[in-house]
């Protein structure tokens, strides 16, 4: 079996030559496709998550597949404001998400702690129950296979809310012994989001004063139109916010959703598709779009997330330290690395359709955009790129290629400049924007 650094594999992308992806096995297919005159196929053989009627009822008019439902990703049409419009109710006011297709996983059983302290790589002795955390799931050779929300909801179960990629699948391999006395199912619990800067009062309205309790990555339990559900502090927006897990789903979808809606209105509650223009400007990472299973955590800023001082073993561990040895020495093991850039171009504000390519300032194709949107705090458009380690350091100009609808001047690149992230504070600073803070 060919390893990552065998000739079997040392290819660069046969369309795009100059973007040295020879460390993958599958190179990210750089072709510039745009977008494309299809219709999604709506069968039954992907799944409608609970709240999916209620999301069509809602408006949404578009939406794409992940972890294989329906996700729905747009509702304020063009003409009425499209994604800007979702975007300014995010930041200054409250939104509610359908965000189901964050499957939730559950592991449970005598053997709990000790299973998924080998799954992920941070320390998961110290979550104490009701309390959550942010981590990623490696596999042997360090690649993140998943990045999701681990909740803790007693000593012996555990919930992980996932990101786009089958873990399931993956727990079950990984105790196909049954050397961990654990039952791993998934279980009908869907969440929704309620994010902005108004979701702590519209929550406190709907659940009681006991909520502002509750703190960052914190969970209580909570009945919302009589129907059972756990509320954690957390959410993907950078902005204050909250998931709510509705228990027996299948069953409570329309009372819980339903009931979110009413109290909201006072607050001019909109329903609107996941916040990615926000979540790229505080710097949070979206699965299969800024990484996928071959990317190590060190590519993305994510090394925090593997500890120095965990004792015990967890899946990738050797090789996440033998990676950290070589940067610590002033190496760097990989051809690309993430880094934020900030560009020219008119106003990007919607969804890409191709990773755009990214220059060198002799106008070699070195990389590619993961994820842009126009910032209007910072009037300036804002991305996340992989790019060669030698051109991520703060300041470096580059190009970005944009499409002909944010092309200032046909066919030319517009300039770029490697910058920090987060583009923009979060509600709640990660351990990363912490630690640069210091």
């Amino acid at each position: 079996m060919p390893t990552r650094n065998s000739a079997a594999h040392s290819f660069s992308h046969p369309n795009v030559p100059d973007v040295d992806q020879s460390d993958r096995f599958v190179p990210i297919n750089l072709r510039q496709t745009g977008p494309t005159p299809v219709e999604m196929l709506i069968s039954t053989r992907v799944r409608k998550s609970p709240f999916w009627h209620l999301s069509v009822e809602a408006g949404a008019w578009r939406a794409t597949v992940y972890n294989r439902m329906y996700h729905p990703r747009g509702y304020v049409k063009d003409k009425d404001g499209g994604t800007m419009a979702e975007y300014r109710s995010l930041v200054h006011r409250v939104t509610l998400w359908n965000v189901a297709v964050e499957r939730q996983i559950r592991v449970r059983g005598p053997d709990a702690e000790a299973f998924v302290n080998f799954v992920i790589t941070r320390d998961a002795t110290r979550i104490a129950p009701m309390r959550g955390k942010y981590c990623i799931l490696c596999d042997q050779e360090g690649r993140i296979l998943n990045d999701p929300v681990l909740l803790r909801l007693a000593e012996d179960e555990f919930w992980f809310s996932i990101s786009d990629s089958d873990v399931l699948l993956w727990f079950k391999g990984v105790n196909i012994r049954g050397d961990w006395q654990v039952e791993i199912d998934e279980i009908d619990v869907a969440p929704l989001q309620v994010q902005g800067p108004l979701s702590e009062d519209l929550m406190v309205d709907i659940v009681g004063p006991e909520l502002r309790d509750v703190p960052y990555y914190g969970m209580m339990e909570a009945t919302i139109g009589g129907a059972p559900v756990v509320i954690s502090q957390t959410g993907f927006s950078g902005e204050k916010g909250y998931e709510v897990y509705v228990r027996d789903a299948s069953e409570n979808a329309e009372a819980v959703w339903y009931a979110i809606r009413g109290q909201g209105a006072p607050y001019g509650l909109r329903i609107i598709a996941p916040g990615h223009h926000r979540r790229i400007a505080a710097g949070i990472l979206s699965w299969g779009q800024d990484m996928d299973n071959e990317t190590s955590p060190f590519q993305v800023n994510l090394g925090y997330q593997v500890p120095k001082k965990k004792e015990a073993d967890y899946i990738g561990k050797q090789e996440l330290e033998r990676q950290r040895a070589v940067i610590d020495a002033g190496g760097f093991p990989f051809k690309l690395k993430l880094a934020g850039l900030k560009l020219g171009g008119l106003a990007i504000t919607d969804y890409a359709s191709d990773f755009w390519l990214v220059q060198d300032q002799d106008g070699h194709r070195v990389g590619y955009v993961t994820s842009a949107w126009w910032s209007p705090e910072l009037g300036v458009n804002i991305a996340l790129a992989q790019v060669p380690p030698e051109l991520a350091d703060i300041g470096t100009p580059l190009k970005v290629e944009l499409p002909e609808s944010y092309s200032e001047n046909s066919g030319q690149a517009v300039a770029a400049e490697v910058c920090d992230v987060p583009f923009r504070p979060s509600a709640h600073p990660s351990a990363r924007e912490r630690a640069i803070a210091v």
